[in-house]
């Protein structure tokens, strides 16, 4: 148990409790862990002082575009307070890096810039990864940065997107400035990333041996635009809950909200009757469906929700169910968005009502108005209860800063020439956008796959669904396994072995071949590292889902992987 213990320290800088793993899991652990495949193959490149010089004298050559405006050294175990509108980071525990501020020239004509950062560890794997942004958040990542890059020996690049701004606002975006919109949408990121991985060349000598990039929700939409216009840009990308079809996603936030909408409506679900009465009544018709009644549902897509059963009987305490208008407000959101039998988004999944509580259906979409505001319509006083499914070709027509994602041709990353790899994760109860999304996009490029290229989509993308996680982290279910915005919200992976960290999972696919049939994640009491571990269990792909076999509740073998049909 001391071993186990001591492990976490190290690679987390966090103490986590094993008093709650069962006997059976503390012997395997013992007996496999080591130190990280990601952390062994690092190489010291200086002294720690030769480093610190290099740090503080390196200028970037021949590159016209850029000029860094900052360097500066942080030793072994320095401590590492920063906070930005993306992510924090406050730590004593990071290896020495070295940080480069810069910034961009994105437009020459329209004399717009972004601003980068380049994290250089004194210790590198040989490995580059760009992280992404959440939201419209205007600011340097420096959670991912540190805990994730850094922290693993790799030389790590994020981006302010060209603009200043906290995660629900883009007042930024004019009305009317195409060109910043244009930045946020790819061009912020696509420079930042040719002009990282310049500055690794010239720092080490060398450039990258692989070069990877994580990122979730608008960070995972980045990701999918990079892939798809640029795909030679990364080897592996490890995306979650993209909000891929952003366009659309915004029109599902505003096709929500006029169903619930104003709360004084009697089409209205307050938060306590959303986590009381219609949560309770989920799990009483759904959670025994895989195996174990444990308050998480592992495949919604397997619950055949009765909502008339919440339907308020003669005398009955009106807190305690739903009137008929609410039981039909509740059926249109557990279906997806279809207009004039067009598929327009997912629906919510039964199973996630704790974050729909405090979401789209409780109270308007800030970053939904927002982009309707500033980016769409250039109506600074527009109205979200306004919308009206009209809206949803001029979304197409115009699709803001060039950022939807969802070409289905990956033929250019996963062909032969560059034999890209794409692990994609989605939480079941994801509050903020919709998991069918994610599954969407999945069988829409399989479909283009087995039309069009000679290769199975399971050679290079791959879809893990994760039961009772809620937007990129959190949630009832295991979700901790190495994504982003989890160790930065004290959600570590258990360790970083390909079975427990989705990076390296990727990093083994690429650089070995050996492709992850599934992963182990990892739930700490509260969500939070300190409180100890709760449960630890498999992540399946999909199509599979997670069902439970019978003994041990903690022990992962207690649970396999089965076709959900």
């Amino acid at each position: 148990m001391s071993r186990i213990n001591d492990l976490h320290k190290r690679r987390h800088h966090r103490r986590i409790e094993a008093r709650h793993i069962p006997i059976n899991l503390l012997a395997l652990l013992s007996a496999s862990l080591h130190l990280s495949g990601v952390l062994a193959d690092a190489q010291s490149t200086d002294s720690s002082s030769s480093f610190e010089s290099k740090c503080t004298s390196f200028s970037l050559q021949n590159v016209t575009h850029a000029s860094i405006t900052s360097t500066k050294y942080h030793a072994d175990g320095s401590k590492i307070n920063m906070s930005t509108s993306m992510s924090s980071i406050d730590t004593t525990e990071l290896p020495g890096f070295c940080r480069i501020e810069l910034t961009i020239t994105t437009n020459s004509t329209a004399n717009s810039t972004c601003n980068t950062e380049v994290w250089l560890p004194s210790t590198w794997n040989g490995r580059f990864l760009a992280l992404g942004n959440g939201g419209f958040a205007g600011g340097i990542n420096v959670g991912e940065l540190g805990y994730i890059a850094v922290n693993q020996s790799y030389a790590g690049v994020s981006t302010d997107q060209g603009h200043t701004s906290k995660l629900t606002s883009a007042t930024w975006a004019g009305p009317s400035d195409d060109n910043t919109i244009v930045d946020w949408g790819w061009r912020a990121m696509h420079l930042s990333v040719v002009v990282g991985k310049e500055i690794v060349k010239q720092y080490y000598g060398s450039a990258q041996k692989h070069s990877y990039y994580m990122g979730c929700s608008q960070g995972g939409r980045s990701g999918f635009k990079e892939m798809q216009a640029f795909p030679d840009d990364f080897d592996g990308l490890v995306i979650g809950s993209p909000a891929a079809w952003h366009s659309h996603l915004r029109m599902w936030a505003g096709h929500l909200n006029g169903l619930v909408q104003p709360s004084t409506s009697d089409r209205y679900i307050n938060s306590t009757a959303w986590t009381d009465v219609i949560h309770k009544e989920v799990l009483k018709q759904c959670d025994a469906i895989d195996g174990l009644s444990d308050g998480i549902i592992n495949d919604p897509k397997l619950c055949n929700f009765n909502a008339s059963a919440l339907l308020c009987q003669s005398g009955q305490d009106a807190s305690t169910c739903l009137s008929s208008t609410q039981v039909e407000t509740l059926e249109k959101i557990y279906s997806d968005y279809i207009v004039n039998d067009d598929w327009v988004f997912s629906s919510y999944y039964p199973g996630g009502e704790v974050g729909y509580s405090t979401s789209y259906v409780e109270k308007v979409s800030a970053v939904s108005q927002s982009w309707f505001r500033y980016m769409l319509l250039n109506d600074t006083t527009w109205p979200l209860g306004d919308y009206n499914s009209s809206l949803i070709a001029v979304g197409d027509a115009i699709d803001p800063g060039q950022s939807d994602a969802v070409d289905t041709d990956l033929s250019a990353f996963a062909g032969s020439s560059h034999n890209g790899k794409l692990l994609h994760y989605v939480g079941w109860a994801d509050q903020i956008i919709s998991p069918g999304a994610s599954i969407r996009y999945y069988e829409s490029v399989k479909n283009f796959t087995g039309d069009h290229m000679q290769v199975n989509i399971d050679d290079f993308y791959r879809l893990f669904t994760v039961p009772g996680m809620e937007h990129c982290y959190g949630g009832d279910g295991a979700n901790a396994f190495g994504g982003v915005q989890q160790a930065s919200q004290s959600m570590p992976p258990l360790n970083h072995e390909p079975e427990y960290d989705v990076l390296a999972a990727m990093v083994q696919w690429v650089e070995q071949g050996v492709a992850p049939s599934n992963l182990t994640a990892v739930h700490y009491k509260d969500n939070d590292v300190a409180h100890g571990i709760d449960a630890i269990r498999p992540l399946c792909q999909y199509p599979k889902s997670l069902h439970y076999t019978g003994d041990d509740e903690m022990d992962p073998n207690s649970y396999t992987c089965k076709d959900s049909n």
